[in-house]
């Protein structure tokens, strides 16, 4: 397996777990509370008691963690060695006790992935579209659920033209120097959050700040975006049909409507 401080060195890799280690000093309860709602609300269960979650590509560990506060048996791996790290970190600070794995390995590892079993609920959210083989990461992580288990994942919509000027925005972020790349975040911050007053007027009127969505930063969530690289897209129907092909079943759906970001799915396996 190619160590990812390799290819961040190369350029040809963002620094994802360095991101997730600042990320998680941020983390409270409240944040682990609101990432484990959304567990629930994506996949209506008021708990994970007696299932097992493998998290692929845990990143900052937070949604590991909410699973173990759910209940389930946890089990979570990432190529990032940083973001080992820093998982590692979260489970010592909010469940000291817990018997839950953490690793580092690859989705694209087939050798690493026929050692993990198969899950009740296998969970990736913004990771496969970042391995450099999309599709590849999506048919490994859909073989690890059990038949009848569920498979959550989310990948960056494909916006066209708006999408491969976004990846060439990434790949220049990576090449450049720390100078450049804090003039990248700016520049892309002032794109990105171009309609921020009037959405904090809207807050404001409903009776103040909303909590961020999952429980993340925005600070973080901003260079992760503009970072983040290797970097592929999908449309949702490409999603489902590939699924589809291989007898999954789409039972949760929300997209970013039609705009930046990930479109979240959640798949029943066949059983």
């Amino acid at each position: 397996m190619i160590d990812s401080r390799t290819e961040i060195r190369a350029g040809q890799r963002f620094a994802f777990g360095a991101n997730w280690r600042a990320f998680i000093d941020t983390v409270d309860e409240t944040k682990i509370q609101i990432a484990a709602d959304s567990l629930v609300r994506a996949l209506r269960r008021a708990d994970l008691v007696g299932l097992s979650f493998l998290d692929v590509g845990c990143g900052s560990g937070l949604f590991s963690l909410a699973a173990h506060h759910l209940g389930a048996a946890v089990r979570s791996f990432d190529f990032d060695a940083e973001s080992v790290a820093a998982t590692a970190e979260l489970r010592a600070r909010f469940a000291p006790d817990a018997s839950w794995p953490i690793e580092q390995g690859s989705i694209l590892d087939e050798e690493y992935v026929a050692r993990l079993g198969r899950h009740d609920i296998v969970y990736s959210w913004g990771v496969l579209h970042h391995t450099g083989d999309l599709w590849r990461a999506v048919g490994l992580a859909a073989g690890l659920v059990r038949p009848g288990g569920l498979l959550f994942v989310s990948v960056y919509n494909d916006q066209g033209l708006r999408s491969r000027l976004w990846q060439r925005v990434k790949r220049r972020y990576n090449r450049s120097g720390r100078v450049a790349r804090a003039a990248i975040v700016l520049a892309s911050a002032g794109y990105l959050w171009r309609w921020r007053p009037l959405l904090r007027l809207i807050s404001w009127s409903r009776g103040g700040q909303q909590p961020r969505a999952r429980g993340m930063s925005a600070r973080h969530d901003l260079v992760d975006w503009v970072g983040g690289y290797p970097f592929e897209v999908a449309r949702p129907e490409a999603v489902f049909d590939f699924l589809r092909a291989r007898g999954f079943e789409l039972r949760h759906l929300k997209t970013c409507a039609g705009g930046l970001g990930c479109n979240e799915y959640v798949f029943l396996a066949p059983s």
